[in-house]
Order: C-alpha cells, then sequence, then structure tokens
C-alpha cells in the first residue's frame, strides 16, 4: 500500500448478515442475488468515496479488477472524456479500437438528463481548473 493510511471502514457487512437480509421468503436456503449484489455495489461504492487516498483506491482496484477489467474500465472513462470533447463516435472507435456499441452506450448515459457521467465530468473540470490556478 502507497502513502500508508487506510481507510476507516465503519462497518463491513459480513457474508452471514447479508444473507440473513435477503434469505427468500420462499425456503431458508434461497437468496436473492440481485439484493445481495446490489447491497455490496453499494457497499464498495460507499467505501470508495469515504476514502481520500488515490494509491489506496489505485491499489485496491488493481486488487480488485483483472488487467482486462481495469483496460475496459479505464477505456469507458476515457471515451466519455473524448464525447465530451466533441470528438465523434466514429473517431473514437478508430482511435482506440472501441465498439460503436460501447460509445453508443456510453453517448445515450452522457446524454441523460442528471446524468453521472455529466456530474463526473464537472468535478474533474473543477478539479483541473484549481490546479491550474
Amino acid at each position: 500500500m502507497r502513502g500508508g493510511r487506510r481507510a476507516v471502514v465503519k462497518h463491513c457487512w459480513t457474508f452471514e448478515e447479508i444473507y440473513s437480509i435477503f434469505k427468500d421468503s420462499m425456503g431458508k436456503d434461497k437468496v436473492n442475488t440481485e439484493q445481495v449484489l446490489e447491497q455490496s455495489f453499494r457497499e464498495l461504492c460507499m467505501l470508495v468515496a469515504e476514502s481520500d487516498d488515490p494509491d489506496f483506491i489505485y491499489d485496491f482496484f488493481v486488487c480488485l479488477f483483472t488487467p482486462a477489467e481495469r483496460k475496459d474500465f479505464a477505456n469507458r472513462w476515457l471515451l466519455v472524456k473524448e464525447m465530451d470533447k466533441g470528438t465523434t463516435q466514429r473517431e473514437i472507435a478508430s482511435m482506440f479500437g472501441m465498439s460503436l456499441c460501447k460509445i453508443t452506450r456510453g453517448s445515450k448515459e452522457l446524454n441523460k438528463p442528471d446524468s453521472a457521467f455529466r456530474k463526473m465530468l464537472a468535478r474533474l473540470a473543477a478539479k483541473n481548473t484549481s490546479t491550474e490556478s
């Protein structure tokens, strides 16, 4: 770990806690997998949001994602930034070897009202403005 700092975790759900919360009423051994996965994803988001150490988050992502998943993750963010610059979908596909389907999906998300992509791009722009000053 870089920097020697660790994120403070208030409470991590154990598998047993999640299992007991989301048991299917039809049988004690059935679990609503979608709910468990959603809870797990939200927990990860919360933990990442609470960390103020980019090196720790980087190390965590390296542990969590395979190299191919990290590449896909980075490519998706790259295409969002390129679309925001006004680069056409075909240019993005040509420059980075991405499928038009993936780019179109990113474009649709970017153009949604109250887009999380737009909010993140605004954060990036604000950060870049503050570091240039």
